[in-house]
C-alpha cells in the first residue's frame, strides 16, 4: 500500500540475470524515494515469473495511511523468519473481509514447501486499533496454506487467536476468537455503533465450499438502516429510536451460513436481547441481490411464554396485554444499493423461533 508522488526524485537500481526460457535471478532490486527503503536481495523466480525463492526483504516506508512500515524477512535454508516492528495491515484485513477472491496470492509462488515464523510488535487494524505482540507460524505445503497459528492482544489487552488447519478428510478448519469485536465488524460498512462484545468464528472448507458459524455476544447496536426500517414500518418506533440514539443491546448473535463463490446461503440468523429478537434467513449473491426473510418479535411477547426476560413496557406493546404488535414478518429484496422492504403483523410465532429462544433462554440460565 505503497504510492511514490510525481516529481520527487527517486533512486531504482536492479542488479541481476535473465536466461530465456530458463529463469529470472536479481541478485538486488533496491529502491529509495526520501526515506522510504525498499531491498530484495537472493530474488528466484521462474520462466514463468512465478516466485521461488528469496534471501532477503527489507522495507521501511510510510503508506498511503501515512502509517510507517517497517518489515524483514530472511530465509534459512528452506524456512523463513518475518519481523516488523510496525506494519498496516489494514488493506489486508479489508480485503479478507470485503473483496470477492478472485486469485489467490499462492498462485504466484511456484511449488512452495516451508515454514514462516513470524513476529508483529505491532500491527494496524485500521488507523487507531492496533495488535501487539502478533505471533505465530505459517506452513505452506505444494503451495496451499496447511496451517496457521497465531496469537496476539488489541491495545486493551483483549485476545485474538486465529488457526488454521487441514484435518484427516482434507477439509480447511478455520477459527477465529476476538476478545475485542468492534475493529472487525466496523469493517462492514452497513453496520454503525457497534460497541463491545465478543466474536467467535468457525469454518470448514472443502472443495471451494465452505459452511461457517458466527457467534457474537454481549454488544449493542447504534444504528442498521434495513433494522431501523422494519421497526419503523411495524410501528415499533421506541425501539427504533433506541437504535438510533442510544443503542439496543443483543446478548446473544448467531449466524450459520454457507458460501460457494460469490453465493451466500444464510441458513439462520438468530440474535435475542432485552428489547427484540430477531431470526432470519435467506441468501446473498455479492454486488448482484440480497433476498432475506425473517421474524422479529418484542420482549414482551416473549415474556408471554418465558416470562423471563426484561419488559421495557409501553413503548413496545401497549400498557394492556394484547395491545400493539404482537410481532411482525418481513422480507427485505433487491440489489444492495436499492433494497425493498416489507412488514407484516403476526398473531402467532412460529414453533422454530419459540424453541430458538428457549434454548438461548436456558443457556444462559
Amino acid at each position: 500500500d505503497y504510492k511514490k508522488e510525481k516529481n520527487i526524485d527517486s533512486l531504482l537500481s536492479l542488479k541481476g540475470s535473465f536466461k530465456k526460457n530458463e529463469k529470472l535471478f536479481f541478485k538486488e532490486i533496491f529502491f529509495i524515494e526520501k526515506k522510504n527503503e525498499f531491498l530484495i536481495q537472493n530474488l528466484f523466480l521462474n520462466k514463468n515469473f512465478i516466485f521461488n525463492k528469496v534471501n532477503l526483504v527489507e522495507f521501511n516506508y510510510i503508506n498511503s495511511n501515512k502509517l510507517k512500515n517497517q518489515i524483514t524477512i530472511k530465509r534459512n535454508k528452506n524456512n523463513y523468519s518475518l519481523k516488523s516492528e510496525n506494519f498496516d495491515a489494514t488493506k489486508l484485513v479489508d480485503n479478507m473481509l470485503n473483496s470477492p477472491k478472485k486469485k489467490d496470492y499462492l498462485d504466484l509462488v511456484n511449488n512452495f514447501n516451508s515454514k514462516i515464523k513470524f513476529n508483529f510488535n505491532k500491527a494496524f487494524l485500521d488507523e487507531k486499533t492496533y495488535l501487539k505482540n502478533v505471533s505465530g507460524l505459517l506452513i505452506f505445503s505444494q503451495s496451499k496454506l496447511y496451517k496457521l497459528d497465531l496469537k496476539s492482544k488489541f491495545s486493551n489487552n483483549k485476545d485474538l487467536r486465529m488457526t488454521v488447519n487441514i484435518n484427516n478428510n482434507n477439509e480447511k478448519v478455520t477459527t477465529l476468537f476476538s476478545g475485542h469485536a468492534k475493529p472487525l465488524v466496523k469493517k462492514y460498512k452497513f453496520i454503525k455503533g457497534f460497541e463491545e462484545g465478543l466474536l467467535d468464528f468457525y469454518s470448514i472448507k472443502k472443495n471451494n465450499i465452505s459452511n461457517s458459524k458466527l457467534k457474537i455476544y454481549d454488544f449493542k447496536l447504534k444504528e442498521v438502516p434495513a433494522l431501523t426500517k422494519i421497526l419503523t414500518l411495524a410501528s415499533l418506533q421506541g425501539i427504533a429510536d433506541l437504535l438510533t440514539g442510544e443503542g439496543i443491546r443483543f446478548s446473544d448473535f448467531e449466524m450459520t451460513f454457507s458460501n460457494k463463490n460469490q453465493l451466500m446461503t444464510i441458513e439462520e440468523i438468530y440474535s435475542i436481547g432485552p428489547a427484540i429478537s430477531i431470526m432470519m434467513e435467506g441468501y446473498i449473491e455479492k454486488n448482484k441481490l440480497v433476498s432475506l426473510r425473517g421474524t422479529l418479535v418484542p420482549a414482551t411477547t416473549i415474556n408471554k411464554f418465558v416470562g423471563s426476560l426484561p419488559i421495557l413496557g409501553n413503548i413496545l406493546v401497549g400498557k394492556k396485554t394484547g395491545e400493539g404488535v404482537f410481532g411482525v414478518s418481513f422480507k427485505i429484496k433487491g440489489p444492495p444499493k436499492d433494497l425493498k422492504t416489507t412488514v407484516n403483523p403476526i398473531k402467532t410465532l412460529t414453533p422454530r423461533f419459540i424453541t430458538r429462544t428457549l434454548e438461548k433462554i436456558k443457556k444462559t440460565n
